[in-house]
């Protein structure tokens, strides 16, 4: 397995084609300039590239960070000789109300047993707060996460709160954070290394591609492209001073030819409305893919491909998915 220095070797070497490079953070910036964010980029390209814009800083993470929760819950569930199929009984108290949770919509009275791997399509596909911290609950919270995510070599960043801690003090979600690069690595370690089984790293990266949020955001101009895209949004409230802490997605995209990308975008203490940080994040994931499509493949500086089954599993290109 590589090691995290050999899969970000890239940001600080020569870039094949550095002219292009600094041609996408032009573009970038131009998408974000004059927003009333601070907005952080990260685009790894065929894991051989990559450009950031405004990565040093902490960015709060928000439901971002269910995305790492559930890496450190496969990792809990093999170490254990446990299976996604591992039930959990759910009292009616772990079922907290003021929170945003389907689970509870489902089921309001608990008392019930739902597999890991059910929890998981709550956490990951619906964000389900509840979901996220019956999870923490049973695999060792927050610190067993950030232990595991470290253990693979990363360090900007921090998981520290759950779901509940951050509802009682909405400052604290400034204790999960991350930069985009930092993020968009850890996604781009699942996409192309055996950090997890085959059998628990196919089912986080299927329930990044069913995810059901953030349909405006990084998926909104892949629509009619062919492109498979597979993410995980964070959002945060609007605080008493009208900021968002944090608007988020960070996702990996395929295309047709087996191109393929991680992007994440974070915005930070915006003053923009909801629908504005969308579609900043929707222009940037379009400006992304117009270069990658029209012109980033036409260079030819890519590995070598190898032949796709489509018709085995989800169509992985053999060069990146084990």
């Amino acid at each position: 397995m590589r090691t995290l220095i050999s899969i970000l070797w890239i940001s600080f070497f020569p870039l094949a084609a550095a002219a292009q490079g600094d041609d996408l953070s032009y573009r970038l910036k131009k998408v974000i300039k004059d927003k009333k964010a601070e907005i952080g980029i990260a685009v790894i390209l065929d894991a051989q590239d990559t450009v950031t814009v405004n990565n040093d800083d902490r960015y709060p993470l928000m439901s971002v960070f269910k995305f790492h929760q559930a890496l450190a819950v496969a990792d809990y569930l093999d170490r254990n000789g446990l299976t996604p199929d591992t039930e959990i009984f759910i009292p009616e108290e772990e079922l907290v109300p003021d929170t945003y949770s389907p689970l509870r919509k489902e089921f309001p009275e608990g008392e019930i047993s739902l597999s890991v791997s059910r929890l998981l399509e709550y956490s990951l596909q619906l964000s389900d707060n509840n979901a996220c911290d019956i999870l923490f609950e049973h695999t060792g919270g927050p610190a067993a996460t950030d232990r595991y995510v470290r253990s693979l070599g990363l360090c900007n960043f921090a998981i520290a709160a759950t779901e509940q801690q951050m509802h009682d003090d909405p400052q604290t979600c400034y204790e999960n954070w991350s930069t985009p690069l930092e993020a968009a690595a850890l996604l781009e370690l699942l996409v192309t290394e055996q950090i997890l089984t085959p059998t628990l790293r196919e089912m986080i990266l299927q329930n990044l591609i069913n995810c059901k949020t953030g349909a405006d955001r990084l998926p909104k101009p892949l629509s009619g492209t062919g492109a498979v895209i597979g993410h995980k949004t964070g959002t945060s409230n609007r605080d008493e001073r009208g900021i968002f802490a944090g608007t988020n997605d960070l996702g990996f995209v395929i295309l047709p030819d087996d191109t393929r990308y991680t992007i994440a975008v974070f915005i930070k203490d915006s003053a923009e409305n909801p629908e504005t940080n969308a579609r900043i994040i929707a222009d940037i994931s379009e400006t992304v893919y117009r270069y990658v499509h029209d012109e980033y493949r036409e260079n030819d500086i890519r590995p070598g491909k190898k032949h796709v089954d489509k018709g085995a599993g989800i169509g992985f290109e053999s060069d990146y998915f084990y």
